[in-house]
């Protein structure tokens, strides 16, 4: 007999009696009961919706247009990304969907009871990073705001090590206390500011290409813009050396939300709205927005003779009445984005640490401060920075964990957990002391090979001389980690004893 999200088998049944003092559980971490599975599929679109428009997605394609690509090519780029990344966000939603737990505890059953806090807290930090770039861009537009209606008041010198303004840094953590009131109130009051809010998005983006198209002239001009990789272009014949490492860091974007998608499908009332809903509300409202990017970066060399890719710049530029009421909603955009894809996954992250005594709440509280101690606006400072340092970087980190857990979940274990085990300290998911050395060992071999690459691209006078093997390898960080994790890890556990023997049926 089929069995629905809410089946009351072992695997879904919440963790025994004796598991409430098992130092693995705490009632954020538990397993979601019937009452709580109440997300729809449009629930999950709206969410997708209210976490793309936002500020850093918007600079993706305008950011690969600066570094050289066509209109066309960039908005395909981001798309082809999307598409891509949307594969694991499915098939790592579906254990969320199906078992009603989050990231931090999936992964105890490919690392261990122990060895899960390895992979939790790598996913935690890039999302602290994704945390300080959303409320520096979100400050920023605060910044922006008080600056038109105080006559640039808030400009000053940079502070010493800091390399940013009093004024700046007084914005910034404006809105990082801002974001606090969502933080103590919880995932529920993040559903309802992203449900109310994305219809407004959709507006303004049609608002502000309605803007460019009319100072511009049209759209002809702009998306006819040429490639700077075409014959004649100052990067003739490179396109391909850019493609990559750009369709990575496409990738990368999303990927930190493909780990831990499990945090928001465990509320779903079933796993076909999570898939509908992911599956319409990723990939075309990215697209949409990649080639709203484009038109509006595109038009900002005929009116203002440069390309402007960053939004918040382009409003200040602007006149009337109708700058305020934009930079009121890019705030508003980012902070629901930044609460939903940045916030959610590492407070439960940070839980799983120490759930006796770290709370969502007081994950969220971590994620926030260590947040500000990433000085994320040195991230920003370029596109070369953000896109092939930062985007690509982290994606040789989570490449790996993501093809771990797609291993383990659907051809070691065929989808079936017993969500009691996940929270025994000595149950069948303890492996040695905890730790599942074929986790950590493929974890390992698919991180190592993409580190030199890395460490050339990020600190290219420390380390000139990476051979060009490690740095064409680095070029496919997220695909070369999945593949070799994948690989590792499904060949030593598939040489062990199968550990789905004694596994409740689901």
């Amino acid at each position: 007999m089929k069995q629905t999200a809410q089946s009351a088998d072992a695997s879904h049944a919440p963790p025994a009696a004796g598991a409430h003092g098992s130092s693995l559980y705490n009632e954020d971490l538990a397993p979601t009961g019937p009452a709580q599975r109440t997300w729809r599929w449009y629930h999950f679109a709206a969410l997708w919706v209210g976490m793309v428009m936002n500020i850093a997605s918007y600079m993706l394609a305008a950011g690969l247009t600066e570094q050289g690509m066509s209109p066309w090519q960039a908005v395909l780029t981001v798309l082809l990304g999307n598409m891509i990344v949307l594969v694991p966000m499915l098939l790592i939603g579906h254990a969320g969907a199906k078992h009603g737990i989050p990231y931090a505890v999936l992964v105890r059953s490919s690392f261990g009871t122990q060895g899960a806090k390895l992979p939790a807290l790598l996913r935690a930090i890039v999302a602290c990073g994704w945390y300080g770039i959303q409320t520096w861009l979100g400050g920023s537009a605060i910044f922006t705001l008080l600056n038109i209606l105080t006559g640039n008041a808030l400009h000053g010198p940079a502070l010493p090590f800091l390399d940013i303004s009093i004024g700046q840094l007084a914005c910034f953590l404006a809105f990082w206390a801002l974001q606090i009131y969502f933080i103590v109130h919880g995932t529920d009051s993040i559903r309802r500011l992203e449900s109310w809010s994305a219809p407004i998005k959709v507006v303004m983006c049609i608002a502000l290409v309605w803007w460019a198209t009319s100072k511009a002239g049209g759209l002809g001009s702009m998306l006819s813009a040429p490639s700077q990789f075409a014959p004649g272009g100052k990067k003739e014949g490179l396109f391909w050396l850019t493609f990559w490492p750009s369709l990575t860091a496409m990738v990368g974007f999303w990927a930190t939300l493909a780990l831990n998608i499990p945090d928001f499908t465990r509320f779903a009332k079933t796993q076909r709205d999570q898939v509908v809903g992911q599956t319409i509300g990723l990939p075309v409202p990215m697209a949409l927005l990649s080639m709203i990017s484009v038109v509006v970066t595109s038009a900002t060399v005929v009116i203002y003779g440069k390309a402007i890719w960053d939004p918040i710049d382009l409003t200040s530029r602007m006149t009337g009445i109708g700058v305020g009421v934009a930079l009121i909603i890019l705030t508003l955009d980012t902070m629901g984005c930044n609460l939903a894809a940045n916030l959610v996954g590492p407070a439960y992250d940070f839980s799983s640490l120490w759930p006796k005594r770290v709370s969502y709440r007081t994950g969220g509280l971590m994620t926030a401060s260590l947040a500000i101690v990433m000085m994320p606006w040195k991230i920003l400072a370029t596109t070369q920075g953000y896109i092939f340092v930062w985007l690509v970087g982290y994606s040789a980190l989570l490449g790996p964990v993501a093809g771990i857990l797609m291993v383990d979940y659907f051809f070691i274990r065929g989808t079936r957990l017993n969500s009691r085990e996940l929270f025994d300290e000595s149950g069948e998911y303890s492996y040695t002391g905890g730790w599942n050395m074929a986790a950590v060992v493929a974890l390992a071999i698919g991180v190592l090979p993409n580190l030199p690459g890395f460490l050339h691209t990020a600190f290219p006078a420390s380390f000139p001389n990476v051979p060009g093997f490690f740095n064409t390898l680095y070029t496919y960080a997220w695909f070369v980690g999945l593949a070799l994790a994948s690989i590792v890890y499904g060949t030593w556990m598939k040489l062990r004893r199968s550990p789905g023997a004694s596994m409740a049926n689901a």
